[in-house]
């Protein structure tokens, strides 16, 4: 069995594997799948065990009976070993992330493994891959806390029934369901199957009651369902149940979503855990449109800049109300939801939407071994190949040669700053007083105003020509530099530019036109004219109530997405009321926007501030960690390590927000698959390992 991604593997390209070993493996965590006493609870297991190895013997006739005893399951004589080597790739890549070989992976594996249960293949799954990695993971290296994401289109009851009353085991599920007409056929698959007993609040059902589901639909189940709860979590590993029939054009799902959204998700999954994130293969049966979102999620845990996502960011009523549903059936166990002031709503809209008997028939069965291969296309088939082609030919961009560049005051203090950082010299004295001068012929002969207008626009000028992705510029006249860079980016033929100011600053800016969305978030109420695109966020830090996770992902994400920009500029001002751990969570999510174009621009203090070595160190720290999470690659940094997430108690209306979007994204995956990684990076293949070199 085979996965159509476009890879070559040698025998000498990975590290030999022993069927022996890997039985072993499963084994050992097969043990926990049963729940019973130590010397029954294999038993169960143990019989199923055998059935599937006496499938390697069998003749056509015993198969198909063997198969009969299960739901959607069709054994070759073959089906044995290739569910340990999926096991044992799991395993594997398991191993290679929790012992710091690498952060993150993929494993592409057949066949898949949520619908299985303790004693019973079901739906294509004989073993379950991704439960019995978790209950390794948790064994080996003592795990306490894993979140298991699935975003395949079918609810992976298996992955449910393994982990219902275990407070360990955080499991999301987005799934087509249509109010029970679509396979598995399960009333335990809807929004309020919250988990049983200690595990209650732990499995969260997003049910998707209509297909069409695109983008914006997965986009507002991340920002205001699983991100807000995972972040509460605070999860030591992330297993991602990788199903792509969620996508675009498969005949499973029927759903809408592009490939480059799969980039997206991947990528704030990636904020949590400190980055340790396995993705493991599932479901996808239209071959182009899984190898190309295959591709997107692995190119975004290399950590190459994220395309632009596609379509307008207004998720659809239907996937507005299974949000609400979900956020008000889990109120109750989680603090990030505890204001939630909505109800369940029992008449929802599509309820009302009576299914033919046709309908009925194709929706509620899993496909057959036929329909999954795809023997013919259909003309839908061949139309969604053609749209892929030229979608993903659109949203190429090259990327720039360098990660992140850094023009700072003090080139005495370059070498805090991470290996992987340019230093940027300043622009040409002449050029850039012709540049101040037609805007401030007063302002072009203060030397201290235009060092701080070298440095900024310095970095900025290779943000824009596109040879760094990001960078990051001190400043003692931040507002000034702001503005002279807006000027620039404008000039050089940008439309949109999101601005983020955090701190007491004010920046006089036409914003009229729509080309500047600006944002402050400070502590005071400011006096502005009244413009859709000028939004204040009067934030004070207040544990009891107020949590910047929740700002951001209820709020500034939403609209963020929503306005689409060509860059982002993140100003730092002073007397800001948001902490070291809070930029470096906003400058995290904001780079899946932009093609992850960022300039921060970082007020610093001189004169008499030189006094005050308190306030000049949260300077350099708030320089120095925005300039790692700007750059890092497979820095041990992240988001998670930096916050305290357990007093998420601020909950965002999570409704008044409509957003609209344009779009862009990265190579083929013919030349991503050319792509090298960090050291030690791996591409799981099957139950291989495939080294590769440096990026």
């Amino acid at each position: 069995m085979t996965l159509s991604v476009k890879l070559k593997c040698r025998k000498d390209c990975y590290p030999p594997m022993s069927n022996l070993n890997i039985i072993i493996l499963w084994k050992d965590v097969s043990m926990y799948l049963s729940g019973k006493e130590p010397k029954k609870r294999s038993c169960w297991f143990t019989e199923y065990l055998e059935v599937v190895k006496s499938t390697q013997t069998m003749n056509e006739e015993e198969l198909q009976r063997a198969s009969e005893n299960y739901d959607a399951v069709y054994f070759h004589p073959n089906t044995y070993r290739c569910a340990k080597l999926a096991v044992g790739a799991t395993l594997q890549l398991v191993d290679s992330v929790m012992s710091g070989k690498v952060r993150n992976g993929m494993a592409l594996v057949r066949p898949p493994g949520h619908h299985s249960q303790r004693n019973a293949a079901n739906g294509f799954c004989v073993f379950n891959n991704v439960a019995i990695a978790a209950q390794y993971a948790k064994r080996r290296y003592g795990l306490q806390r894993i979140l298991i994401v699935d975003w395949d289109v079918h609810h992976g009851q298996g992955i449910q029934y393994i982990f219902e009353e275990d407070p360990s085991v955080l499991y999301f599920s987005w799934h087509r369901y249509e109010h029970q007409q679509f396979w598995p056929l399960l009333r335990e698959s809807d929004y309020d199957a919250v988990g049983q007993g200690k595990g209650k609040g732990f499995n969260l059902n997003v049910p998707w009651n209509k297909v069409g589901m695109g983008n914006s639909d997965y986009l507002a189940a991340f920002f205001h369902v699983l991100l807000p709860v995972a972040f509460e979590f605070v999860p030591e590993l992330i297993l991602v149940s990788s199903g792509y029939d969620s996508g675009i054009g498969d005949p499973e799902g029927q759903m809408s979503a592009t490939p480059e959204c799969f980039a997206h998700l991947t990528h704030f999954l990636m904020q949590l855990a400190n980055g340790r994130l396995c993705a493991v293969l599932e479901g996808g049966y239209h071959l182009k449109s899984l190898s190309e979102s295959v591709c997107m999620t692995v190119k975004t845990l290399l950590r190459d800049p994220l395309p632009q996502i596609s379509g307008e960011m207004a998720p659809c009523l239907s996937a507005i109300e299974s949000i609400q549903n979900v956020r008000s059936a889990h109120k109750p166990y989680w603090k990030c939801l505890m204001y939630e002031e909505a109800t369940p709503l029992h008449n929802v809209s599509t309820k009302s939407q009576q299914m033919t008997e046709a309908e009925l028939i194709q929706t509620s069965t899993h496909p057959t071994a036929e329909q999954a291969v795809g023997t013919t296309k259909s003309d839908e088939a061949i139309k969604t190949d053609k749209f892929l082609e030229s979608h993903m030919k659109k949203i190429l961009f090259p990327v720039p040669p360098v990660k992140t560049a850094a023009a700072i005051v003090s080139k005495a203090d370059a070498h805090l700053l991470p290996v992987s950082v340019q230093v940027e010299m300043e622009m040409n004295a002449q050029e850039l007083k012709t540049f101040v001068s037609a805007f401030d012929a007063e302002l072009a002969k203060e030397e201290k105003a235009l060092l701080s207008l070298q440095n900024v626009l310095a970095v900025l000028d290779k943000i824009l020509k596109k040879k760094v992705c990001n960078g990051i510029a001190e400043s003692s006249v931040a507002s000034v530099s702001t503005t002279f860079a807006l000027k620039h980016c404008f000039d050089f033929g940008l439309q949109r530019v999101l601005c983020i100011v955090v701190g007491d600053m004010d920046l006089e800016l036409n914003l009229d036109d729509g080309k500047i969305l600006l944002m402050n978030i400070c502590q005071k109420q400011t006096e502005k004219a009244n413009s859709k695109y000028y939004i204040s966020l009067n934030w004070k830090e207040d544990a009891e109530r107020n949590n910047f996770f929740c700002a951001v992902l209820g709020f500034i994400l939403p609209v963020a997405y929503s306005y689409q920009p060509d860059l982002m500029i993140i100003v730092i001002g002073p007397n800001r009321s948001l902490g070291v751990n809070g930029i470096s969570l906003l400058t995290c999510l904001l780079q899946g926007l932009a093609e992850s174009r960022i300039l921060v621009v970082i007020q610093v203090r001189s004169g008499a501030n030189l006094d005050y070595p308190k306030i000049l160190l949260a300077d350099k720290e708030t320089i120095l960690l925005s300039t790692i999470v700007l750059s890092r690659r497979h820095s041990r940094l992240s988001a998670s390590s930096l916050s305290e997430p357990h007093q998420n108690t601020l909950c965002w209306e999570i409704f008044d927000f409509i957003w609209p979007v344009p779009f862009k994204i990265t190579k083929t995956k013919t030349e991503f698959f050319k792509k090298k990684t960090t050291k030690g990076g791996y591409i799981m293949v099957g139950a291989c390992v495939w080294p590769s070199p440096s990026h």
